[in-house]
């Protein structure tokens, strides 16, 4: 093939018919002739560029870019997100969107939380003991864990989780313990033993702290206390809580799918109902 020039034509021009023996023949012609086939679409109509520049102009003139603001929920394609703005507000297709209040939300779970919050709830969680309106029942067991509740001054963490394991036989929420240590119920006092030139350190956690107050509220806080109650979702979620209020957080977060929101507050306030039969 070679001493007769038998070798097949297999490059082509992108443009015209010439065929060529080789890519860089082919090339060569396409730079010498401008024959490059144009690769730049329009994002609207059918037309083809040589440069994106050139189709960027053609798209600027003629207003032909193509939409590029998604809805957050439909299909639908806005060019201003302004545009898919009024869209989103007339159809409530805000991912994370509160209607009645107008606000948009970073993501899902602080949208939650604001639909949770007295805002949209009011305060319609009664005290047992008191009668104190609360948002929800988590507010209302850390009303009673912290002491704040004046017609139960007596009441704390420690002598909470005593009655709550009278009515909780079965074990559903409390951990059955080996040893429980009631003495928990001590309050801590720092001394300027725990300031270490720059802070005032916990001895436990080795956590630094600004000012005293702060670390003797963290060590009078249920953070390193006995865990004393679980999930009762036992098959998909580990957690246990050293606060019955901490419990009722996690639950009312559904992050476990264990029970609606709903049906917390109202199997909250039965416990807390309770409770108030065994202790007064």
């Amino acid at each position: 093939m070679q001493e007769y020039d038998h070798y097949a034509y297999d490059y082509s021009c992108e443009t015209c018919d010439e065929m060529f023996r080789t890519e860089d023949d082919a090339d060569e012609h396409m730079a010498d002739y401008g024959h490059y086939a144009p690769r730049f679409p329009c994002e609207t109509c059918d037309k083809m560029f040589y440069s994106s520049r050139a189709a960027n102009r053609h798209m600027d003139s003629l207003q032909h870019w193509a939409p590029q603001v998604e809805c957050e929920t439909c299909d639908a394609v806005f060019y201003t997100q302004d545009a898919a703005n009024r869209h989103m507000t007339a159809k409530a297709h805000f991912r994370n969107y509160c209607p009645s209040c107008d606000r948009w939300f970073q993501n899902e779970n602080n949208l939650q939380q604001h639909l949770k919050s007295k805002i949209h709830l009011g305060q319609n969680m009664l005290c047992p003991f008191c009668k104190n309106t609360l948002t929800t029942a988590s507010g209302v067991a850390h009303h009673l864990e912290t002491g704040s509740c004046t017609c139960a001054p007596n009441l704390n963490r420690e002598s909470i989780h005593d009655l709550v394991r009278r009515l909780d036989k079965q074990g559903k929420i409390t951990n059955k313990l080996l040893e429980w240590h009631g003495s928990e119920s001590g309050e801590y006092l720092v001394s300027s033993n725990a300031y270490n030139g720059s802070a005032w350190e916990c001895y436990i956690c080795h956590r630094p702290f600004k000012t005293s107050s702060a670390l003797s509220q963290h060590l009078n806080s249920p953070t390193h206390k006995q865990r004393i109650y679980h999930c009762p979702n036992v098959n998909r979620c580990g957690k246990q809580f050293s606060a019955l209020a901490a419990l009722f957080n996690h639950l009312e977060s559904e992050s476990c799918s264990c029970m609606r929101f709903e049906n917390v507050q109202r199997n909250a306030q039965g416990l807390l109902r309770g409770m108030k039969l065994i202790g007064f």
